[in-house]
């Protein structure tokens, strides 16, 4: 092939103009006569995209893009600009193992039966075809780098945690001087595990010594090594999951003065169903002063994070492979910072229950947003039908290509999700307006928030009698959502 490249390279003898237009003439006039084609050269095969996937641990829609004014998140803004970003996006469970199982085998939580922190989801499905998987099974490079599937935070960093290791070609769990410095962390809940408690920490050092920044660093690496062939390259960021570990420069981003807690109204939980609490008493205990501590070190670890991602963007622009990589950035759930009481996830708040979904396509619409209700389950199909890949049959979700096309298409899904509270369930149906809940199917109490004229849902209307239509209207669309809770 080279002596022929070499060849072909070759300068023509120069011949004089009439006696080249004679021959090419004479060309011409017998591929007429003859009926026969010029060849062409082959087309060039079209080049499959590669997918970046970027996980983010705990992260709810408190981002610029989102409308905070307050927090940071100059790398995430710019990767909505460059993309769709979707307003109503749910996960499916707002705990970080039964999220992610659903997320990445492409099933609901009751169908993964997945719906605490310990068992692995190949003991339920042994055969799943995972995403990354599918990705593997059709030549491309998969790898993971940090963490995708469900690890223990703090305690699992640096380890394999519940990993899949089938999904992968390869994978690598970098440990930073967060988990070596553990014991400098402030715990405003003694009581309570760092994995699952308001603590921080502001760190000394640089972002590269730190555990997301060292996966940054990692990712960058295997993007120079692999530009060449096709890649699903899962990087999955630990913050601003608690403990919130960042450098100070981040802290220094968020005077505690400067704090603003959400909005609380006086009797807010008296039409809230108990099941639907997750933190008892309301905000474990704390009072304001160290409420603003624990909001500050949430958002100086977002904004830790968001620089780790602007590495991403970096690295991604230099290798000029912006042109030719699907970008999407997700979190497992929200969150809720005090929002009712409530802190953290595992409820169906929508603090809780929305997450940032971002979705860059190369020459793609830009800088668009969506308002559908869309899932997480739904990334499945969406990145095999971009990549022109088969997914397997039976999975939950629904393609986003078509928002992606068009983000104010025609969409009439809504999104589900649930939690397990001891032996009950909570389950809850979100549509553009509405979002209705039932505990232990009702018989623990319901919710309906009417998001048009009630965004931050203070009033229950699950009661009044003014709204049994839309209670039932809902309820049934809820039973559609969650066949086997009616078996």
């Amino acid at each position: 092939m080279r002596k022929f490249l070499v060849l072909i390279r070759k300068k023509p003898k120069r011949l004089a103009g009439p006696v080249l237009l004679t021959s090419g003439l004479l060309l011409l006039s017998f591929l007429l006569l003859t009926g026969l084609k010029p060849i062409e050269p082959p087309a060039q095969a079209k080049k499959k995209y590669n997918v970046l996937f970027i996980a983010v641990d705990d992260l709810n829609n408190d981002l610029g893009c989102y409308g905070n004014p307050l927090v940071k998140s100059p790398h995430i803004d710019r990767l909505a600009r460059r993309g769709i970003q979707f307003d109503r996006a749910y996960t499916q469970f707002p705990l970080c193992s039964p999220s992610r199982s659903s997320l990445l085998t492409g099933y609901r939580p009751d169908q993964t039966r997945i719906y605490e922190l310990q068992t692995h989801f190949r003991k339920n499905l042994p055969d799943v075809v995972t995403l990354p998987q599918l990705f593997k099974n059709n030549a491309y490079f998969s790898a993971r780098i940090g963490k995708i599937f469900h690890y223990g935070v703090p305690g699992q960093i640096g380890t394999d945690g519940l990993d899949d290791p089938v999904s992968w070609n390869q994978v690598i769990n970098p440990k930073g001087r967060d988990k070596v410095e553990e014991s400098q962390v402030k715990n405003l809940t003694p009581n309570r595990a760092l994995g699952s408690a308001l603590a921080w920490y502001a760190a000394d050092g640089t972002d590269d010594e730190q555990t997301d920044g060292l996966i940054a660093n990692e990712a960058v690496r295997l993007l120079e090594q692999k530009k060449d062939e096709p890649f699903f390259l899962a990087v999955g960021f630990f913050r601003p999951h608690c403990p919130y570990v960042a450098p100070k420069k981040y802290y220094d981003l968020y005077p505690l003065d400067q704090i603003t807690l959400p909005k609380e109204i006086e009797n807010d939980l008296d039409d809230v169903p108990e099941a639907a609490l997750f933190t008892k008493p309301s905000h474990w205990g704390l009072g304001e002063a160290e409420r603003r501590e624990a909001q500050r070190a949430y958002y100086a670890s977002i904004s830790f994070m968001d620089a780790q991602v602007g590495k991403l963007l970096d690295a991604l622009d230099r290798l000029k492979l912006t042109d030719n990589t699907v970008v999407v950035l997700w979190s497992d759930h929200g969150y809720n910072v005090g929002q009712h009481g409530q802190w953290m996830k595992q409820s169906l708040f929508e603090n809780s229950a929305r997450v940032p979904l971002l979705i860059s396509v190369p020459g793609g619409v830009r800088g668009k947003t969506s308002g559908r209700t869309v899932e997480l389950v739904d990334l499945y199909p969406t990145l095999a039908e971009l990549c022109g890949l088969a997914a397997p049959s039976g999975l939950a979700g629904k393609s986003l290509v078509p928002l992606l096309k068009n983000p104010n298409a025609s969409w009439t899904k809504p999104a589900y999700s649930q939690v397990r509270r001891n032996t009950i369930f909570g389950r809850s149906v979100r549509t553009e307006r509405w979002r209705y809940t039932e505990w232990d199917e009702g018989k623990a109490g319901a919710e309906l928030y009417d998001h048009q004229t009630d965004p931050d849902e203070f009033t229950n209307l699950a009661q009044q009698a003014s709204h049994k239509d839309r209670v039932k209207e809902l309820a049934a669309l809820l039973h559609k959502g969650f066949p086997s809770a009616q078996e």
